[in-house]
C-alpha cells in the first residue's frame, strides 16, 4: 500500500514540475505575438502537448520492454534533470517573476508586448510544437518509469499532467515561484527516478545492457 502511495506522490510532483515548465514555454512563446493571436497560440500549444503525451505514453509502454531502452530512457531523464537544475539556478533572483507571469501576461491582451508583432503566428507555433515534443517526452518518460508497467498509474499520471497544464498552469508557475523548494523537491524526485531507471537499465536480468553484453 505504502509503495503505491509513494509512487502516486512521485507522479504528482513530477507532473507539477514538468507540466508547469511546458506551460511556461507556451506562454513565453505566445507573449511575443499580437494580443489577438495569443489565445489561439496557447490553445494550440495545450492541445498539441496533450496529444503528444497520449502518443508518447502508448509508445513508451511498448518501447520500455525492449532491451537497452531503459538505459537510453535513464540517460534522457538525467538530461532533463540537468536542464531543470540549470533553469532553477538561472531562475533565482530578480528575473524569476517574469517566467512565473508568462502565461498570465500572454492571456491578457492588455499586458505584455503590444507593438508590431515581433514574430509570426507560424514561427510561434513551430517553437511551441518543438518545445511540446521535448517536454511531453520528458513528462511521459518520468511517469512511465515511476508507473513501471502499472496502467492505472500511467493513466493517472497522463491525465493529471494534461489537467494541470490546461487548467492550473498559471497557478502552478506562481506556486513554484513563491515556494522554490517545490521545484528542488521535484528535481530530487526526478533524479531518484532516473537513478533507479539507470540501475535497471544496466543490471535488469531481462533488459539490462550489461546482462545483454555478457558483463553481468
Amino acid at each position: 500500500m505504502w509503495e503505491n502511495v509513494i509512487d502516486f506522490g512521485q507522479i504528482v510532483i513530477a507532473d507539477i514540475i514538468l507540466s508547469g515548465d511546458n506551460a511556461l514555454i507556451i506562454g513565453m512563446a505566445a507573449a511575443g505575438l499580437a494580443p489577438e493571436l495569443r489565445k489561439k497560440a496557447i490553445m494550440f500549444g495545450m492541445v498539441i502537448a496533450a496529444v503528444l503525451r497520449i502518443v508518447f505514453a502508448i509508445v513508451a509502454t511498448k518501447l520500455l520492454g525492449i532491451p537497452g531502452i531503459l538505459f537510453v530512457g535513464a540517460c534522457l531523464l538525467f538530461w532533463v534533470c540537468w536542464r531543470l537544475y540549470s533553469d532553477l539556478r538561472e531562475g533565482v533572483g530578480e528575473h524569476q517573476l517574469q517566467p512565473a507571469d508568462a502565461m498570465q501576461i500572454a492571456e491578457d491582451e492588455s499586458q505584455g508586448y503590444t507593438g508590431p508583432p515581433r514574430r509570426t503566428m507560424m514561427a510561434a507555433l513551430i517553437s511551441i510544437t518543438i518545445a511540446d515534443v521535448s517536454m511531453s517526452l520528458d513528462n511521459v518518460l518520468a511517469v512511465a518509469a515511476i508507473a513501471d508497467g502499472d496502467t492505472t498509474k500511467l493513466v493517472f499520471g497522463l491525465g493529471l499532467a494534461i489537467l494541470l497544464m490546461a487548467f492550473a498552469a498559471t497557478m502552478i508557475m506562481k506556486l513554484l515561484t513563491k515556494y522554490p523548494w517545490i521545484s528542488w523537491l521535484g528535481l530530487v524526485v526526478l533524479l531518484y527516478v532516473a537513478g533507479e531507471m539507470m540501475y535497471r537499465g544496466l543490471l535488469d536480468p531481462s533488459y539490462g545492457v550489461l546482462k545483454l553484453m555478457g558483463m553481468a
